[in-house]
Formats: C-alpha cells, sequence, structure tokens
C-alpha cells in the first residue's frame, strides 16, 4: 500500500546518483531523499487509519490485533441455571481464548469441589463427580478478564441403598468383633461398593474384607484382633453405582475400638466351659449343650446380641410348640439361626455339667430374674460383651456355616480373601 500511495507524486530522476546536496535548499517540484524518507514514515500509518475507519464503517472484520485483546468467552458444564443436571460427570470449565486464571466450585454447604487444569491452562475438570441432590456454584476468570458465575443443582438419584453396620460408633468391642454392613438393597457391582469402603486398625493390621451374598460385606484381620486397637470404618458410597441405577447414600466415618480379650471355650464331652481373660484362665462353669436330636454348632462363634431378659419361642426356630420362656436370663446370641448361651432356671440344677439337655443352646445355671448374682449365669453375662469369642467343641454337630452370625472366623485367611472382590 505504501509503495502504491507513493505513486501518485512525482518520479526519481533517472540516471547516474546526484552528490549529496543535503545543506542546500530544496528545489521546488523535487523529491529529496529526506522527503522520500518522510513518506515512507508517514504512509503506513495513514493506511492503517483508513483501513481501520473503513471496515468500522463498513461491519467488515475486526483486525488481527484486536482479536488478540478481545475478552475469552468462558463454558462452563452443567451451564448456569440446570435445575437436574448429571451427578455422574465431571464439572468442566474451559476458557476460547487465553489462559484460566482461577476456577474454585464449592456447594451449598460450603464443601469445596476440587479440580485440576490441563498443561496449557485453557481447561479445568473436577477430579471426582459433584453429588447427587447439591447445589453448586462455580466461579471462574480468565487471564485479564473479569470473574464469572455459574449456578447449578445435581438431580437426585430415584433408587439408592444404605450399608447399616456393626459395630455401632464408638462403642467398645471384644476381639471377634468383625466390622459387618449390611446393605438395604442387593449389589450387583462389589469391586464399586468395596473401593468406597475402608477398614483401618491402629496398630496397623492387614485388614480383608469378604462378601456373603449379595447384601453382606464383612472384614476382618487374619487373627482375632489385638486388645486395644482403634478401628476406622470409612463409607464413601455416596453416588456408588451399587446395582443399575441404585445409588449409595453414605458419606461419614465411624470408630470403635477393641477391648480386652476374652475367649471362651466350651467342650460339650466334658461339658464345662473355660473362660481365658488375656490368655489367662477367669472361671470355669458347668454347661449344659443340646441333646442328641439337636446338637449345638461347633467351631467359632462371636456374640452378636446381649439381653439380660429376653423371649424365647420355638416356633421361630422351626420347633413348633415345643417351648415358650418370655424371661430367658442372660442371653447372649451365637448365630442368626437361633444359638444362644444363656442362664437356665427351668432345669435341674444337677445337669449342668453332666448332661446335654437343650435344643441347641449353651445353657448355664441361673436364677428367676435374673438377679442372682451368685450363679453362673450371671457370672458370666457380666464379664462378657459384644464381639467376645465363644469356641464350642465336642458337639457332635458339623462347624457353623460362617454367615451364620459373625462367624467369619471359621474360615481360613485364604478362604476369606477370596471372597474379596478387589
Amino acid at each position: 500500500m505504501g509503495v502504491s500511495h507513493m505513486s501518485n507524486g512525482p518520479e526519481q530522476p533517472k540516471g547516474p546518483e546526484k552528490p549529496d546536496r543535503s545543506d542546500q535548499p530544496e528545489q521546488p517540484g523535487k523529491w529529496s531523499r529526506r522527503g522520500v524518507l518522510a513518506v515512507l514514515g508517514v504512509v503506513p500509518a495513514a493506511v492503517l487509519t483508513g483501513c481501520t475507519a473503513s471496515a468500522n464503517a463498513s461491519g467488515g472484520s475486526t483486525p488481527k490485533a484486536a482479536e488478540a485483546t478481545a475478552a475469552p468467552t468462558l463454558t462452563v458444564t452443567p451451564a448456569d441455571g440446570t435445575k437436574n443436571a448429571a451427578f455422574t460427570s465431571p464439572v468442566h470449565v474451559a476458557a476460547s481464548t487465553g489462559t484460566l486464571s482461577r476456577v474454585k466450585v464449592t456447594s451449598d454447604d460450603g464443601s469445596p469441589l476440587p479440580g485440576t487444569f490441563n498443561d496449557a491452562r485453557t481447561k479445568w475438570i473436577s477430579t471426582r463427580n459433584p453429588y447427587s441432590g447439591t447445589a453448586y456454584t462455580v466461579t471462574a476468570q480468565a487471564q485479564g478478564g473479569a470473574a464469572e458465575s455459574v449456578a447449578f443443582t445435581t438431580e437426585a438419584p430415584a433408587d439408592t441403598f444404605v450399608g447399616h453396620f456393626t459395630p455401632e460408633a464408638g462403642s467398645a468391642s471384644g476381639v471377634g468383633m468383625p466390622v459387618s454392613i449390611n446393605f438395604t438393597h442387593a449389589v450387583t457391582d462389589r469391586a464399586a461398593v468395596e473401593k468406597a469402603i475402608t477398614v483401618t486398625a491402629d496398630p496397623q493390621v492387614a485388614v480383608v474384607g469378604h462378601w456373603f451374598g449379595d447384601t453382606r460385606l464383612d472384614f476382618r484381620p487374619e487373627e482375632y484382633w489385638a486388645a486395644g486397637t482403634e478401628i476406622t470404618l470409612g463409607l464413601r458410597l455416596k453416588d456408588v453405582e451399587g446395582a443399575d441405577g441404585v445409588y449409595g447414600t453414605q458419606s461419614k466415618d465411624v470408630t470403635f475400638r477393641i477391648g480386652r480379650e476374652q475367649i471362651s471355650t466350651v467342650d460339650l464331652a466334658k461339658k464345662t466351659m473355660t473362660v481365658l481373660r488375656g490368655g489367662q484362665t477367669l472361671a470355669t462353669y458347668p454347661v449344659s449343650g443340646g441333646d442328641a436330636e439337636h446338637t449345638t454348632w461347633s467351631g467359632i462363634m462371636v456374640i452378636s446380641e446381649r439381653f439380660e431378659e429376653t423371649r424365647m419361642e420355638s416356633s421361630t426356630v422351626g420347633l413348633g410348640d415345643e417351648y415358650d420362656i418370655d424371661d430367658v436370663p442372660h442371653a447372649q446370641r451365637l448365630t442368626t439361626s437361633g444359638t444362644f448361651i444363656h442362664g437356665n432356671y427351668w432345669a435341674s440344677p444337677s445337669i449342668f455339667g453332666s448332661s446335654n439337655t437343650s435344643h441347641g443352646c449353651v445353657g448355664l445355671r441361673d436364677a428367676k430374674g435374673a438377679d442372682d448374682t451368685s450363679t453362673p449365669g450371671y457370672a458370666f453375662y457380666e464379664s462378657s460383651m459384644l464381639g467376645d469369642v465363644v469356641v464350642v467343641e465336642n458337639s457332635g454337630e458339623d462347624t457353623v456355616d460362617p454367615a451364620n452370625g459373625l462367624n467369619g472366623w471359621n474360615l481360613s485367611w485364604t478362604d476369606w480373601r477370596a471372597g474379596n472382590a478387589l
């Protein structure tokens, strides 16, 4: 353009180069070297000004210099105002030009949703998905631009599940207590659910999960817990898809501890029970177990429930109307199917230590009303806690099913680990 603009003036003289006469007055109508340089310095600026004015007047495109300074456009996914955003995908923020200087995503309770930038800082993505049924605010700013805010709310899942756990938070349990979780809906993606659950111990020990069917997951170490162990159960099940379209709702940590070690061994050949506390004999009691027609399960069993008094009715365990006792004293559950170790006031005191006469439970001499402190039934109950181990030997019955109660200790460590989904 500078060249074509210069062609409108007089042409330079032809022929040999003239001597430099810059110290002499310029001749009218002639182009001096200084004049040419002056034109060369003015014309480009005039041309840029002319082009800019012409483009603005005619609605033409913006020059590249102007484009480079245009404010960047920010794109947020989910979009502003979305009411039922998916909670199964991460949040995205992108800048059309330039770089992102900051991005902050918070839920309605102020909890942050973490995320990372790409190497060029043109994109940001949350490192986890947003929670379901939650309102979020996104505040983002591109370099050189103003901060912008976007708000959206994620949808709530139609079907959910929770895990009911044992033992209770803050409780103390015996060394045989597993961490047992029962789900309110059948789990088909066991790996996803198990991955969202952690069980840690202090002192540290390897803890492994084992599935008993599709609604129960138990955790235990290879050997009994050490006395005094502090255990933390971490549940991160919220929005974990346990089955097709069914999502968890829990996100919490609970702790409990292991108390002293107490292991009781019932020998139904000898009809005695020896109680060891910390490896030392605490007591030996005469007992009566299941008779020949109602043998007591053998194996390792864990006390899962305790009742100072409770009703026991034979129809609930498939034995018709053989008995119905509404005030059984000092009853402690050993199996889900109905095996207890409990006090007995209705049988002759002479059977304890000499005969197995029960319908499958282990009985100790006791008194009606559960308030006689001199009886073995009272003494054993007072010395026990949830999670204590009771081992039954020489009962004439098979080993109890590991899923029948909290009795996974009857599985070898190899078999226990085989039930892990991870």
